[in-house]
């Protein structure tokens, strides 16, 4: 069976680093391959054991959107192949700073760079809709991509059912890639605790004055059984990946620390998960392991 990975997404949303991790991680990278000759070096590649990636976005030769949705459902639907689809996202005005100081021209450059996104956002969007993962990069550098792209290919494909965590700040806004939202800003805020708030929910003080909230264990309680039965159903249904958000105002304490016991149960558990804390900059592999799981570990004050 041929393991394929396409990366695509908008412009200056950082496709060739995303391309150069999964070369680290083993695969061999084509980058703007013409979209009429992607068939066929996929069907030649169905008894090479070496996955293949490959890059495509606006500049590929003969590409219409239309045309790459249809081909990628098609190759989708082929039991030779398995087939994952990138997609890479990020804020208008950081693709407008991306492109005014790298001085690149945008694919559809005959037009101001504003409009220009719009229009390939427009233009993309049946792709983005298909895609298997998505990866919003407004908030990251070239380093953070290359991590979080590692972290997710570096383990085998048997494993099955990958899960990410993300805390965030509602104040810069709702990860884009998020399946699921949950807003933990009902919980006793530690910003209001001058000790507490040079601190993080990856503190001990702040974790004990979070579970010290009488809501915090009956909402971690029925949180984690959702996701106890949430996720084997979306494994089997083949999907490959799911984002898992939650946000509190600064991003920094109850959201950070919920991600953490989820985070825990979860990788007790048996699953695959990755911990992103947005606002922090901390970007973590949680892989699977033997622990009890968080319900059992966090106990009410």
């Amino acid at each position: 069976m041929a393991s394929v990975v396409i990366v695509t997404g908008l412009a200056g949303a950082g496709r060739g680093t995303a391309l150069g991790a999964l070369e680290d991680c083993g695969f061999e990278g084509v980058d703007n391959l013409p979209v009429g000759l992607i068939r066929t070096v996929v069907e030649a590649r169905e008894r090479d054991p070496q996955p293949l990636a490959i890059g495509i976005d606006g500049r590929s030769r003969h590409f219409h959107a239309e045309t790459v949705e249809a081909l990628l459902l098609e190759l989708r639907a082929d039991a030779a192949i398995d087939l994952q689809v990138i997609f890479l996202d990020c804020d208008d005005d950081v693709l407008v700073q991306r492109f005014s100081e790298t001085r690149r021209r945008h694919p559809l450059a005959d037009r101001p760079v504003t409009d220009a996104i719009a229009r390939e956002r427009e233009v993309m969007r049946g792709i983005r809709r298909i895609a298997d993962m998505h990866i919003d990069t407004s908030r990251f550098s070239v380093h953070d991509l290359r991590r979080c792209v590692m972290q997710r290919f570096a383990l085998p494909a048997a494993e099955g059912l990958r899960v990410e965590l993300v805390s965030f700040s509602y104040k810069v806004g709702v990860p884009r890639e998020a399946d699921l939202v949950f807003d933990v800003r009902f919980l006793s805020n530690p910003h209001w605790q001058l000790e507490l708030r040079p601190l993080t929910g990856l503190d001990p003080e702040v974790q004990a004055f979070i579970r010290q909230d009488e809501r915090f264990k009956p909402f971690t309680d029925k949180l984690l059984a959702l996701l106890d039965y949430l996720l084997p159903a979306y494994r089997d249904e083949g999907k490959s990946y799911l984002t898992v958000a939650f946000g509190c105002t600064g991003g920094k304490h109850r959201s950070v620390y919920l991600a953490e016991t989820v985070a825990r149960h979860l990788s007790g558990a048996g699953w695959n998960v990755g911990l992103r804390h947005r606002e922090q900059g901390i970007i973590k592999a949680v892989p699977p392991d033997a622990s009890p799981p968080a319900r059992q570990l966090e106990t009410a004050s």
